[in-house]
């Protein structure tokens, strides 16, 4: 009969001690377990070095990983920010645009503030203004210099009033509506303006040239007083204007007299105080009289410009500067 393919245990004593020490180690070490519990129980102190071991080599390990997690963040990251980079850019410049925007803006409500006060400051003078507006247009394109205002007769605008800044004399009115008035510009060629410079007495006449500048002509001629940088103001003659308001500075000197330019710039004014005439009854009784009489001019006169019913006619220089 032939043995069977497997025999038991048993009949090994090698097999039989193999399982035999494999048991004895496996309660010693449950026994060593035990005991280290215990000793970690009643002394946790005492395991402090062996876990600064362990601490010590998976050191090394963490530091790896934690470069590689790092790397892979920053990578990713990287990648995300390149792709975002055009939407990003595009709308920081949308909102440096709206920034620009609203600082200019704020800008000129700063500018508009000064001006204003400015007015304010002028309007508590001697002189109480008849209105305060805004200039509504101008004729820049037209060979006369009109400018346009929001205020007229029914805020008690009359023709002839003059028309002011805060930095000084722009024109003064020349014809009214409701609620509109037409500026004759103190630039137009049609006007005259007698002046004076504001440290002495030396008069003049302040003519307009139609490019923006004026004509500054002595009215005593010989040697020419006048110097570069010397400021002109209302000299008071005829009426109309107040006197001692500014009007221009010399810029160039001429034979008889000088070149200007106006202190208050038109095209940089946005309001502006239109005031009563300063000596209405002598205006009156000039006009009464028919006083007319115009200097010399080295142009041909040319034919008066019609004007609306109740418009103040023309006058001479004496009477104010008023169209020629």
């Amino acid at each position: 009969m032939a043995p069977p393919s497997s025999r038991r245990s048993g009949f090994s004593k090698k097999a039989q001690y193999s399982l035999f020490t494999s048991y004895l180690l496996a309660g010693l070490g449950a026994l060593l377990g035990f005991a280290l519990l215990i000793l970690s129980l009643w002394q946790p102190a005492a395991f402090a070095p062996l876990r600064g071991v362990a601490g010590d080599a998976g050191v090394p390990v963490g530091e790896a990983a934690a470069i590689t997690r790092t790397g892979s963040q920053g990578l990713f990251s990287g990648i995300t920010g390149y792709i975002r980079a055009g939407s990003q850019n595009a709308a920081l410049r949308e909102e440096i645009s709206h920034a620009r925007i609203k600082v200019a803006e704020a800008d000129a409500v700063l500018a508009e503030n000064r001006r204003l006060k400015a007015l304010l400051d002028l309007r508590d003078g001697p002189v109480k203004p008849v209105a305060i507006a805004r200039i509504v247009g101008s004729s820049a394109a037209s060979v006369r210099r009109i400018a346009f205002i929001g205020v007229g007769t029914r805020n008690g605008v009359r023709p002839g009033m003059p028309v002011v800044s805060d930095q000084g004399v722009l024109g003064r009115v020349l014809e009214t509506g409701m609620f509109s008035a037409r500026v004759l510009l103190l630039t137009d060629s049609e006007s005259v303006l007698p002046v004076r410079r504001a440290k002495d007495d030396v008069v003049a006449f302040a003519e307009g040239r139609g490019d923006g500048l004026l004509r500054i002509r002595l009215v005593n001629l010989g040697i020419n007083p006048l110097e570069l940088g010397d400021v002109l103001v209302t000299s008071g003659a005829g009426g109309y204007y107040r006197p001692g308001v500014a009007v221009a500075i010399i810029t160039k000197l001429t034979p008889d007299g000088a070149i200007g330019r106006l202190v208050a710039e038109p095209s940089a004014t946005n309001f502006v105080m239109v005031e009563p005439i300063h000596q209405a009854a002598a205006v009156e009784a000039l006009a009464g009289d028919g006083i007319a009489t115009l200097p010399a001019r080295s142009a041909p006169a040319q034919p008066p410009e019609p004007r609306a019913t109740g418009a103040t006619p023309p006058a001479s220089p004496a009477n104010g500067g008023l169209q020629r």
